[in-house]
């Protein structure tokens, strides 16, 4: 007979699903705070976004020194991991932020987004776009809180960028942007798609999602980009680049 206990689900060693919903995340766990990076001078600090889901990031600055007056890009930035593991604060994640902002001298907002299972999509573009709607919400003398972003982030260059699944958002956090616009005017200079979590039907027939296959029926039409600039990098093996799996990708 089953068990509230009885597995589900499981992929080790990064998660295990059990019947009575509980949810064990083996790595999510290894968690480092918020600080100042000896080896890059980058500073970190997080932030709540919205109190009533949950909603966080974890804020970049590099060492300014002497251009401590004058505003740096912004770069918005979506971690992967299935829609269903990861998050912002764990090494991985954070050492890599520490050596972007520190190379990119950009202020950065690594965004915390709720994850399935116990939040179904489309929990985390929901979560996503009001966390870049936050972003947003500083620029040209706005009410956003922050003062890393209100004293230093050149909102007229506003970039977003993710891994995998972060980069699927990434792309629609742009297309929605696109469409619906953002506050004060803000708009999206250019996105990064590192391993985008994009995926078609091929040679398979009728199973795609217009939020995984950008592509697909029902998908935004890529012409909302418009003149953004768009980097994606992707493996030799991975699959965009061999186009097998694939109904179509770019």
């Amino acid at each position: 007979m089953a068990t509230e206990d009885e597995i589900i689900f499981e992929l080790l060693p990064l998660i295990r699903i059990y019947k009575s919903g509980r949810v064990e995340r083996y790595q999510d766990n290894e968690t480092v705070p918020a600080s100042v990076d000896p080896a890059t001078g980058v500073s970190s600090k997080d932030v709540v976004i919205a109190a009533d889901t949950g909603v966080s990031a974890r804020l970049y600055v590099p060492g300014l020194g002497s251009d401590s007056q004058r505003r740096i890009p912004v770069l918005v930035y979506y971690h992967g991991g299935a829609f269903c593991i990861g998050n912002p604060f764990m090494p991985i994640f954070h050492n890599y932020l520490n050596s972007l902002v520190a190379r990119a001298h950009v202020v950065a907002v690594s965004i915390n987004y709720r994850l399935a299972p116990e939040h179904p999509i489309p929990a985390a573009y929901d979560d996503s776009w009001k966390a870049l709607r936050w972003v947003a919400s500083h620029a040209n003398g706005g009410p956003g809180p922050d003062r890393w972003l209100a004293d230093h982030a050149d909102f007229d260059r506003l970039f977003l960028a993710g891994d995998s699944a972060g980069a699927n958002i990434a792309h629609h956090m742009a297309m929605r942007a696109g469409a619906e616009g953002l506050e004060r005017g803000v708009g999206v200079h250019g996105v990064v798609l590192v391993h985008p979590y994009f995926l078609g039907s091929e040679p398979a027939a009728g199973v795609d999602d217009p939020m995984i296959n950008p592509l697909a029926d029902g998908a935004p039409s890529l012409a909302g980009m418009g003149r953004k600039r768009v980097l994606v990098c992707v493996a030799v093996e991975d699959v965009l680049r061999t186009g097998e799996g694939l109904t179509a990708t770019g």
